[in-house]
């Protein structure tokens, strides 16, 4: 790889210097502006008050990010890894729809794919690794992967039989059509969002329905408990490299497993 390409490598796809972390910055910038521009010309007064303007700035973030990413493919190690991979694909849509609309008319009801830039910002969260607590927070929630299914699982059970309780205590003549619809209705009432659509009428439905707002604000409550529990469980088992700013250390390690540096007294 030439001095070139690696230069160029180390400022894209790293975070450990001040240029790559200054490039992590303008994209991010970057991409808030573009998604902002992507919303602001759905609306239809500023869409046709500023369409020229809207259009020139458009059109800049695309030139912007199609630099970037065949930067991005020039400097990789290994291009077809990068080009398949969830951000190299994210890259691409970033992209192509507004080069596509110079050819074909229809493709302009595609252009909304340009919202997709959004995921990109998940790149910039690299530069969370050397906050320890992201480390921690990933592995609490990477422990609480199977209480938390459970947990859904359980709740799912909970709305199937209350959704079958409801279409069988209200009926269709209180908009309960069906067993879905009260599925519909009890997962609405459970996470108390209540959009007042279908409304139990009877005085045994009004009863349940209470009671299943009442039971909505605990079962709310229990993934956070979990995710927090984890959480302090990781974050009193661990410490970070103040070298490499990695966590995932015991609290009695002398040296950094990451980059060998010594951490104890």
């Amino acid at each position: 790889m030439s001095t070139l390409k690696k230069k160029i490598n180390r400022i894209i796809f790293e975070s450990d210097t001040k240029s790559g972390k200054l490039f992590d910055v303008i994209l991010l910038v970057a991409i808030i502006l573009s998604v902002l521009t992507v919303t602001l010309e759905s609306v239809k007064y500023i869409q046709f008050q500023y369409s020229r303007i809207i259009t020139i700035i458009e059109w800049s973030f695309t030139i912007i990010f199609s630099i970037e990413y065949l930067l991005r493919i020039y400097s990789s190690e290994k291009r077809l890894k990068y080009c398949l991979s969830f951000f190299g694909v994210i890259d691409f849509i970033a992209v192509v729809p507004t080069w596509l609309a110079l050819f074909s008319l229809g493709t302009h009801y595609i252009i909304v794919v340009r919202l997709f830039r959004l995921l990109r910002v998940f790149r910039i969260l690299k530069l969370a690794r050397f906050l320890g607590e992201a480390d921690i927070l990933m592995r609490a929630l990477k422990n609480s992967r199977y209480k938390i299914t459970v947990f859904i699982g359980a709740v799912a059970t909970f709305v199937v039989i209350l959704g079958t309780l409801m279409y069988i205590v209200e009926g269709e003549i209180n908009g309960f059509t069906s067993i879905p619809k009260g599925i519909y209705w009890a997962i609405i009432t459970l996470t108390t969002v209540g959009f007042g659509d279908i409304v139990p009428q009877t005085i045994l439905g009004q009863a349940i329905s209470s009671f299943v707002m009442i039971l909505g604000y605990g079962i709310i409550a229990i993934p956070t408990g979990i995710v927090t529990a984890e959480t302090i469980k990781e974050a009193k088992k661990t410490s970070i490299c103040p070298e490499c700013k990695k966590s995932g250390l015991d609290n009695d390690s002398v040296f950094c497993k990451y980059c060998g540096k010594k951490i104890g007294n």
